[in-house]
């Protein structure tokens, strides 16, 4: 579990699963809400979005003045690092994990630490928290797990953050929380309000099925999202953000039902794996992670395009069921 990772991904397959994409296009009425605002596409959108972070505010329940929004998860992370970070300084973040934060850690000029998972493939908040010194600028948390879909518990959360200095920043990267259980789900206002150097980073591209798009945010204590949004970008999110994230929280019934249809491929694949011997760890998101040396290359080369990494294990997304039935075909499980 404690391997580097790198994109490996074939350059041309049949099943395209390395990126963790939703498998569906955009909802009827989400597609119905892009296409009219198409329409005016030949305008320039809000100077800075403003309406956008107010819709996106009034849904879960903050301030409009704690909100931030940009192009994509990766876009906003690029905004707080940037914003709180001096060149130099130290970003944690455990290893393997997004490759977005690497980039974004060589793009900023600060030092990674980074921190192996533990033997069950979870973040080890403990030895994170322990990795600080007086230059850490940031640690980064995901919740779940990119890649191995595992999730910490709410008590190990709230512990890391009692023990997390209050001059670092904290990025919670919930890019995949729509896939997650209501049990497993944590109170993330209550956690800004309680610590004030936590950042809440989310995103439309994953259940909301809107990777094309662009659209992420983050939510944080006024103070330090006011510090993020100088960091802005002008005219960053086009017209269409506005029109189809309106029309996808008024279509959650129907992305309720989505997100339930990939979880129960998502169970049901893994299933097979571990009765076959893979060792998988359980998934909270839409993908799964298999710790094997070789796998990566042999779904490669069944035209299957994965995330692989340096030891051979790959994270493959969950798609729609032909592209599962490929995956069980290459590894020969039936």
């Amino acid at each position: 579990m404690t391997t580097s990772n790198t994109s490996v991904v074939a350059d041309s397959c049949r099943y395209e699963l390395g990126l963790s994409e939703n498998p569906f296009p955009p909802l009827p009425s989400v597609r119905c809400a892009i296409d009219e605002a198409m329409d005016r596409a030949n305008r320039y959108p809000e100077f800075l979005p403003q309406r956008l972070a107010q819709i996106i505010a009034n849904h879960i329940d903050v301030r409009q003045d704690q909100v931030i929004v940009g192009a994509g998860a990766t876009g906003v992370a690029m905004q707080i690092v940037d914003s709180v970070s001096r060149r130099g300084d130290e970003m944690i973040y455990a290893t393997p994990t997004f490759d977005g934060y690497s980039i974004i850690s060589r793009i900023v000029g600060t030092t990674p630490v980074t921190v192996p998972l533990d033997a069950s493939g979870r973040q080890d908040l403990s030895a994170m928290a322990a990795a600080q010194t007086s230059q850490t600028g940031v640690i980064v948390v995901c919740r779940p797990h990119n890649p191995t879909g595992t999730i910490v518990d709410s008590a190990e959360l709230q512990d890391f953050f009692n023990r997390v200095s209050r001059h670092v920043t904290v990025i919670l990267d919930e890019a995949y929380v729509e896939f997650l259980d209501g049990e497993d789900r944590i109170d993330a206002r209550g956690i800004v309000a309680k610590y004030p150097n936590v950042v809440v980073l989310r995103t439309f591209s994953k259940a909301y099925g809107l990777a094309g798009l662009r659209i992420g945010y983050a939510f944080a204590a006024a103070e330090l999202a006011a510090r993020v949004r100088a960091r802005q970008v002008p005219f960053a999110l086009g017209v269409i953000a506005e029109a189809a994230v309106q029309a996808s929280y008024r279509a959650e019934s129907e992305l309720t039902a989505r997100v339930r249809t990939i979880v129960k491929e998502r169970d049901e694949l893994r299933n097979a794996l571990v009765e076959s011997g893979i060792p998988v760890p359980r998934s909270h998101a839409n993908f799964l992670y298999l710790p094997c040396a070789g796998v990566a290359e042999v779904l490669s080369r069944a035209n299957i395009g994965v995330k692989a990494y340096r030891d051979g294990a790959a994270r493959l997304a969950i798609g729609d069921r032909p592209a599962m039935r490929a995956v069980l075909r290459a590894l020969r499980i039936r």
